[in-house]
């Protein structure tokens, strides 16, 4: 009643282990995948392309919840996709991480004694490569651990030969262009890394500060400015006011006096000054700050840099060779020595930025740096959104996606290191600037006075090229005409702007306006359980190879994919691994029973009319969830996909259908093998559902039952049509009978398996051919010559007479339920009076009122629940 063909060896086994045990499958079951080619594309096939690129980890990095989320949600979509018949390229890659590869080695370095200055760059960089062949991409191991599947023939590294060259000419091109310049601009200076950063790799906290206010000038021109980083006063070469605050309307133009400096500054009137904010007067550093580096373009105001690239004081007086943070204090002394300082606030709490490497206080700071000239680029970038050639997932991303690069500003892309792709200009002995190609000639030798710039490009620099360089641009590959544009990229909302959008900036530009993707579905961050961000620093991190060692890869994955609702943050916490373990650990029980009872794929599904009602009811229900499932996909919407696979295997085929086929099963002849076949067919295509999200245990179940070769070739299930309105009908008409039964049964006290003496009367109902079904569910043994019933439950048109005489004490039973039933109308009656009580009720937060309601209705449950329990009660 499905879709399916099915590749399949002549024998099936109906054996098993008794358990499922992770460790033993997963290594064995991936190695086989890879060595078997399954996840190898191939650019020279007919079929439809389908290509997924990996965000590519840091060469340094080692897996944790985030990547395997991620990963899981990649593995999904591409294992579907092959199953469907796409030709399928999911290319994995590392990316070479400046700041923290160089740091790694430097502290190896330092630990021999020894400085990168020591060995020299070339040398240094040597090292580097050496440090990246022996320790670097462990997590490309971890990723197969995961089971990603992954096409290593095709895995790529940010500074490979092709990539390289892909960098090289593209910074050629857009240097040819205009679009790359060198310029002095404000930039985040790490002063313990000695380089720029961008703005990812800063990371913001509160810390307690300092703010302090200062009086400027002299008499009637005085000023009163207040700033957290009271050093950067050296550097101030103008107040700003705004030009329509009276209050400072006779000092616009006028100079005044700056403290503990023999200089002058001016008072300028600028319309970014806020005159409600503070005193409305603001002091402006052009060299240490954004702002007022704006408003000194703005005014022609002098650029003064105060302290050198380790944040020490150059200015000459009594604070120069100070590190930062001691002249702020000695200079707070000072200020405060001659009456400057007008108000002292500590701890003042502010943000404050770091560097996301070394934990070190970012410096802004005026730098001659390399920049990419944005405003085309992200016009592109913005206008391919807008008229759908790039779909944002979830669409309400697209406000912040627009707000960002509408409003981008020029991108600093030179780093002050050795290790990454170094910048291809060349300085001549006469002023010559010459921009080098891959394919053109270095201008001059050293010897003749030509040198090459000495910084880096920024990482993301050649990862915002990793769409189409690994696939071999900017030569025309068979990859890049089958794969590009690729299919979806799947990311963490937080990077949409320093990643996403230089992909789409780069691959516009240098594709010919061909998007690098379709689609960019965004994903939040994995939390702890109780929604806190995880790290190291917290004793919530988790490292995701332990729980793959404790539960397998499949709970883990599973898991991950659960909380996947697109674009919101995933909780996730020990126990849900372990709920998603006992899941896998029920696909293997129930399969291995019904592999014992006769389920079988071999021959042709019987016909309809040859079916139990209970054939039907599940064919039908699978039908809808495969339905369900493949509109889930598409939407990217993991968690309700998985949700929907959890509940129809685990309630309807393992607690409904198996159970409801025992009988069945149990009596033999020609209806237990069209139910076997039956059976047979649910537990294929499940499988081949769950298979993206959980493929270890499905593909050792699927072979198993099938015979077949592999689940990661194998069909992709589809819709049939089939369904029977009828049989769900009565299906759902006898789990209330059920439902309802074991429900009496549990508030009577009774044991799961204590049986009872029961009269069915189901006449009228279409269940007659269920009795037997009912009786071994509910464990209800035939009315024996002495039979009388004791309680009666009308359910769905069917009575079901118990004779409960001998299986409970009754007096006992009355007298803990009238106990119960005191404490519930002893709660409703305290809850009534505090929400009776209007004093109460004004005084009381809103969160406390509510909790009360909640208490009220809950006792109100309790007491009619208590009250049709001892009516059900037999008489004493």
């Amino acid at each position: 009643m499905t879709e399916n063909t099915q590749q399949q060896n002549p024998a099936p086994t109906t054996e098993l282990p008794t358990q499922y045990a992770p460790a033993e499958v997963e290594g064995a079951l991936y190695e086989r995948w890879v060595d078997r080619g399954y996840f190898t594309a191939d650019a020279n096939s007919e079929k439809e392309p389908y290509t997924i690129v990996i965000p590519p980890p840091n060469v340094t990095g080692a897996l944790h919840l985030g990547h395997a989320f991620q990963v899981t949600l990649m593995d999904a979509l591409t294992r579907r996709k092959r199953m469907q018949g796409y030709e399928t390229l999911w290319l994995p890659g590392m990316d070479h991480a400046g700041i923290a590869t160089q740091n790694k080695v430097e502290q190896q370095l330092a630990e021999e004694g020894k400085s990168r200055q020591d060995l020299g760059r070339e040398a240094f960089t040597d090292r580097v490569w050496q440090w990246k062949d022996e320790y670097g991409g462990r997590i490309l191991g971890q990723l197969r651990r995961l089971g990603a599947g992954l096409d290593w023939s095709r895995e790529r590294f940010t500074m490979d030969e092709g990539l390289s060259k892909a960098v090289q000419t593209i910074f050629k091109n857009l240097y040819d262009d205009g679009l790359i310049y060198r310029a002095e601009r404000i930039i985040n200076w790490c002063p313990r890394c000695l380089t720029a950063i961008s703005d990812i790799e800063v990371d913001y906290q509160d810390d307690d500060g300092e703010l302090v206010s200062l009086k400027y000038g002299e008499g009637d021109e005085t000023v009163v400015v207040a700033t957290t980083r009271v050093e950067t006063m050296l550097g101030d070469t103008a107040v700003a006011v705004h030009p329509d605050d009276e209050r400072y309307a006779h000092l616009i133009g006028r100079r005044i006096k700056l403290p503990l400096t023999d200089r002058t500054i001016p008072v300028v009137a600028d319309t970014h000054v806020d005159p409600e904010f503070g005193t409305g007067a603001v002091k402006v550093t052009p060299a240490h700050d954004p702002n007022d580096f704006a408003i000194g373009q703005r005014h022609g105001l002098e650029s003064m840099t105060i302290m050198d690239e380790r944040g020490v004081i150059t200015v000459h007086g009594p604070f120069q060779g100070l590190d930062r943070f001691e002249a702020r204090s000695a200079i707070v002394a000072a200020l405060r020595e001659q009456g400057r300082v007008v108000a002292e606030k500590r701890p003042y709490v502010h943000s404050v930025g770091h560097c996301s490497r070394c934990k070190t206080t970012v410096e802004p700071r005026l730098s001659l740096q390399w920049w990419v000239k944005v405003d085309t680029l992200a016009q592109a970038a913005g206008d391919a959104v807008r008229d759908g050639r790039v779909a944002l997932h979830p669409k309400d991303m697209e406000k912040r996606y627009f707000d960002w690069v509408d409003n981008l500003n020029d991108w600093c892309i030179s780093r002050q290191l050795w290790w990454g792709h170094r910048i291809p200009v060349w300085y001549g002995p006469n002023g010559e600037v010459v921009c080098v190609g891959p394919d053109d000639p270095i201008p001059g030798t050293e010897a003749e006075g030509w040198t090459q710039d000495e910084d880096v490009l920024d990482t993301w620099f050649s990862s915002g090229l990793w769409p189409f360089s690994t696939l071999g641009w900017p030569e025309k590959t068979p990859d890049l005409e089958k794969f590009y544009s690729t299919d979806v990229l799947v990311t963490g909302h937080d990077i949409i702007f320093f990643w996403v959008v230089r992909m789409m900036m780069f691959g516009l530009y240098a594709m010919e306006d061909q998007v690098p993707f379709k689609t960019v579905a965004l994903t939040g961050l994995v939390r702890d359980e109780f929604g806190k961000k995880m790290s190291k620093s917290n004793p919530n991190a988790v490292d995701p190879l332990d729980w793959m060692d404790a539960y397998g890869s499949d709970a883990v994955r599973f898991t991950l994919a659960t909380g996947a609702n697109p674009g919101a943050d995933v909780p996730i916490g020990e126990d849900w691994v372990k709920a998603s373990r006992n899941f896998a650990n029920k696909i293997w029980n129930a399969t291995r029973f019904a592999l014992m009872n006769g389920a079988t794929v071999e021959g042709p599904l019987p016909a309809p009319e040859e079916m139990t009602a209970t054939d039907r009811w599940i064919l039908s229900r699978l039908n809808k969830t495969v339905a369900e499932v493949d509109a889930f996909y598409d939407d990217f919407q993991f968690a309700k996909l998985s949700d929907a696979l959890y509940h129809f295997a685990w309630d309807e085929v393992f607690d409904w259908y198996v159970e409801l086929s025992k009988t069945t099963f149990f009596e033999g002849g020609e209806q237990a093998k069209v139910s076997g076949r039956v059976l047979g067919e649910v537990l294929d295509v499940t499988l081949r559902l769950l298979h993206p999200i959980v493929p270890f245990v499905t593909e050792t179940l699927w072979t198993t039952l099938t015979g077949g070769e592999t689940l990661v070739i194998a069909e992709w299930p589809k819709d049939s049509g089939f369904r029977d309105a009828a049989a769900e009908s009565e299906i759902e008409t006898l789990q209330q009978v059920i439902t309802e039964v074991r429900r009496f049964r549990a508030d009577q006290g009774l044991q799961p398996g204590q049986r009872v003496p029961a009269r069915l009367d189901l006449g009228g109902t279409a269940l007659a051919p269920h009795e037997a079904a009912i009786r071994q569910l509910l464990r209800l043994q035939p009315e024996g010559d002495a039979f009388s019933a004791t309680a009666t439950l009308p359910v769905a048109g069917a009575q079901v007479a118990l004779d409960l005489s001998g299986t409970i004490d009754v007096a006992a039973e009355r007298k803990r339920l009238a106990k119960d039933l005191a404490a519930a109308e002893k709660e409703k009656a305290q809850a009534t009076g505090k929400l009776g009580n209007e004093a109460f009720l004004a005084k009381a937060p809103d969160a406390v009122v509510d909790k009360i309601r909640g208490r009220l209705a809950k006792a109100d449950e309790d007491i009619a629940r208590i009250q049709q329990q001892l009516e059900r009660l037999p008489q004493a």
